[in-house]
């Protein structure tokens, strides 16, 4: 049974659904999305005070809510869920440690000024020429590669030298949770198959409690009303440095958003068309100027609720629209965002690994869309190659090009573009300007 209720139109929500259906739904949505880690982890590794880093969180919540929100509705109309790039975060790690993160809310700002104007104007749409499969299906699947990383630390519990790596506890939460996912999302019918991923999270959590992994004390010292304050980090400032290496993550987090777009309208029966584009990417970087102003840092379209589209079979918005008020309502309440956050690291790795597996394949029958010839597998295979390798050199470097080549989903997105060019776009105008 496919619980897919839409076939999406430009005319209001596209079904009924009962509320409490479409909360339960919401609710897989947030989890898979997780959109608290990123704050937490960038303001973690930066070492902001507990004081700012709640506010960065909190930021995040309402950025990403009011996009989700937005976007699902009135904009792009598609299900798919905005939250914090991951392609932005070493370059907010490394703005943050050198006290630059008011420079890093200019480059910021700029850069998704530009991508208003090229989305409203209607060259973005016009770009489209080079979102052929090849390309799209590189992005998507290097994402889910860059995803796998974050999802088998949190399933394994860390890295290889954390008491928790691989321990008896961990595995107790992850396997069960990940296992329950894929028995759930392959074989149950009805229910079972569309509440997977929340009956997995609910059988992990209880898991924890039994091992004595949830700590609700956390919970109590937490406020029940949060405003965010503006601009935190003081007034923005630009910085031409700061601006080129936040503006190279921009154009990344747009080709991994215009993946996503075409992988939910291709599951949704929806047709991506130039008006959903420039809506859609209209409101990221309205969402993501409004997140700068209060602390945040860009938003984008998730890839890893794709994977959540593929495995449940619910590919409504109206979901994805609930989705986005319970982020407003965890970026105003910091005592419901905590409560969400109780669940233990290695239950988040156990719903991540199948959605990123999903992912994976995705971006894989993506690639067997595009035209089959010897151009096209050599750009897959070497942009994918690179964006896997480079990574791992880049992270030993320094500046502006060692934060470029450590990310690889830069890499890939970059190379698969840059050669479908060389390779792909200009001999065919040279052939049309010589017939």
């Amino acid at each position: 049974m496919n619980d897919n209720t839409s076939q999406q139109s430009d005319h209001g929500i596209e079904q009924k659904m009962p509320f409490v259906k479409g909360l339960l739904y919401g609710l897989q949505h947030v989890f898979v999305s997780n959109v608290w880690l990123d704050p937490l982890f960038v303001a973690a590794m930066i070492g902001l005070p507990a004081a700012m880093s709640a506010n960065m969180v909190n930021a995040i919540f309402i950025g990403a809510g009011l996009v989700t929100l937005t976007q699902a509705a009135k904009l792009v109309r598609l299900p798919v869920v905005q939250g914090p790039s991951a392609a932005f975060d070493a370059l907010m790690i490394s703005s943050g440690k050198a006290g630059g993160l008011a420079a890093a809310g200019g480059g910021i700002m700029v850069s998704a000024l530009i991508v208003l104007f090229f989305a409203l104007t209607g060259l973005l749409g016009r770009l489209r020429a080079l979102f052929t499969p090849v390309v799209s299906g590189v992005v998507i699947f290097v994402v889910g590669i860059a995803l796998s990383g974050f999802t088998l630390t949190e399933f394994l519990g860390g890295q290889a030298d954390s008491p928790s790596f691989a321990s008896l506890p961990t595995l107790l939460m992850s396997v069960p949770t990940a296992v329950t996912v894929m028995l759930l999302s392959l074989f149950g019918k009805g229910k079972w198959k569309s509440f997977s991923f929340l009956i997995a999270l609910v059988l992990g959590d209880i898991i924890a409690l039994m091992l004595g992994k949830i700590d609700f004390s956390t919970v109590g010292v937490k406020g029940w009303i949060g405003l965010p304050h503006l601009f935190p980090y003081g007034a923005l400032t630009f910085h031409w440095s700061v601006f080129a290496a936040f503006f190279a993550a921009y154009v990344a987090a747009v080709i991994e958003g215009m993946g996503v777009y075409q992988a939910a309208a291709q599951m949704s029966g929806t047709e991506l068309d130039n008006k959903r584009i420039r809506f859609g990417f209209s409101g990221e970087s309205v969402g993501s100027m409004l997140s700068t102003v209060v602390g945040g840092f860009p938003t984008t379209a998730y890839a890893q609720n794709v994977g959540l589209l593929r495995l449940t079979g619910v590919t409504s918005r109206y979901p994805v629209m609930i989705a986005g008020c319970i982020f407003l309502i965890l970026g105003f309440v910091p005592k419901a965002g905590a409560l969400l956050a109780l669940t233990p690291d290695a239950v988040i790795g156990g719903i991540f690994l199948p959605a990123t597996a999903s992912l994976i394949l995705t971006g894989i029958s993506t690639l067997f869309q595009m035209e089959k010839n010897d151009t096209n597998y050599l750009i897959a295979g070497l942009s994918i190659v690179l964006a896997i390798g480079i990574p791992a050199y880049g992270s030993k470097m320094g500046g502006f090009a060692g934060s470029m080549l450590a990310n690889g989903v830069i890499v890939g997105t970059a190379c698969s573009i840059l050669m479908h060019i060389l390779l792909v776009n200009l001999p065919r105008m040279f052939r049309k300007q010589a017939a």
